[in-house]
């Protein structure tokens, strides 16, 4: 029998086998999540954790949290086990509590937990190791689940979700109360407002704040990371990374505007609320056309001004904006009710955007069966 005969596939056979492989990982792998249904508890824990990790950036992808957590291990480890303990702590505690499984298995409750626990050890100035940190790390993670069961109703009302409105609220009362003296809990000075007249800039170090920006979503200022950051984004939604660069591009112009200090120019801090904006509206809340596509630069630019406006103010009580500015932006965003944007809206869900091109009606039509965020 001749070589040709035993591999009748040949080279292309082989490219197209290994293709739909890496297409089997793409979108939300719903086939893998159905697949786990039947397996053991915590084989399925695991993967609801996987999506918790990812949901941070508004991924659903269990294999894009994986390559999230190992870039976030790669950047810190301890930073990588603090977020893991607020991840855990947080989804464990929902299913306590009697969350739909539904809900939980999406890791809808485990990605506010992960970001206070990487917060409060990013604004630690105890250093790596200091373990004291993972007390408020699951304490913290525990209590977003009840700021979100309580948040849920009330803005299921006008159809919006609840996004990362307790990371947010939690980060705040939790410095806010150690102060910025507290023994156990030190904490980084944040400093002087970030306004500063220095016009001389260097363009490589700009390029690679913009990028950067897209890894301090999850408090990652580490190159490598970061594009492995951007990689996990592209495996579930091409449409959303795009938008995400985009958004980080669009902070830094912003930032360049008013004058925002550069070490915040060049560390990312003043781009990922643009990048969050622009992903929001761009790559998951709307079905994309060129009207939502300048939409989400709009959005991309009020999220980097606002942010700029709550840095200067909070920065003067010792607290950080966080992501106050792309939540408050983006919440707006979604309760305009014009048709020619509200037709566009893509209901509350977690399906790959996509799968929701150019017209409204594909878009009520693929989601008449997905679940709330």
């Amino acid at each position: 029998m001749s070589p040709a005969e035993k591999s009748p596939q040949g080279p292309a056979g082989l490219k197209q086998q290994l293709l739909q492989k890496l297409l089997y990982c793409t979108g939300d792998m719903q086939h893998l999540h159905t697949y786990l249904q039947d397996q053991a508890f915590s084989v399925q824990l695991l993967e609801w954790s996987l999506r918790g990790v990812s949901g941070v950036i508004m991924v659903d992808n269990p294999v894009s949290g994986a390559l999230i957590l190992t870039a976030l291990t790669l950047s810190s480890r301890w930073q990588a086990l603090l977020g893991s303990a607020g991840l855990l702590t947080s989804t464990i505690t929902a299913i306590i509590i009697g969350h739909e499984r539904a809900e939980v298995s999406r890791g809808q409750f485990g990605y506010n937990g992960m970001l206070v626990a990487l917060l409060i050890g990013a604004s630690s100035s105890a250093g790596d190791w200091y373990w004291w940190l993972l007390l408020p790390a699951c304490l913290g993670g525990a209590t977003t689940v009840f700021v979100s069961s309580g948040l849920a109703p009330v803005l299921g009302r006008w159809d919006l979700p609840v996004s990362v409105f307790p990371f947010n609220t939690i980060l705040l009362l939790y410095l806010a109360c150690i102060g910025t003296h507290n023994p156990y809990y030190p904490v980084l000075p944040l400093g002087v407002p970030l306004s500063t007249n220095n016009t001389e800039l260097n363009m490589p170090q700009l390029l690679k704040g913009v990028v950067l920006g897209v890894g301090q979503i999850y408090a990652c200022d580490a190159l490598g990371p970061t594009l492995l950051i951007l990689f996990a984004v592209l495996i579930f939604s091409p449409i959303m990374a795009v938008h995400a660069l985009l958004g980080s591009g669009i902070g830094t112009l912003a930032g360049l505007s008013v004058a925002v200090r550069h070490d915040a120019l060049y560390s990312g801090l003043s781009s990922f609320n643009g990048a969050l904006g622009c992903m929001a509206v761009g790559g998951l809340m709307f079905t994309l056309n060129w009207k939502t596509h300048v939409f989400s630069i709009v959005c991309a630019f009020l999220s980097s001004y606002a942010d700029i406006a709550f840095s200067n103010v909070l920065a003067t009580v010792c607290l950080p904006a966080s992501s106050w500015a792309a939540t408050l932006t983006v919440t707006l965003m979604l309760l305009v009710s014009g048709p020619a944007l509200s037709s566009y809206r893509v209901p509350t869900g977690r399906n790959p955007p996509d799968h929701y091109l150019h017209t409204p009606n594909q878009c009520t039509e693929d989601n008449t069966d997905s679940s709330p965020v």
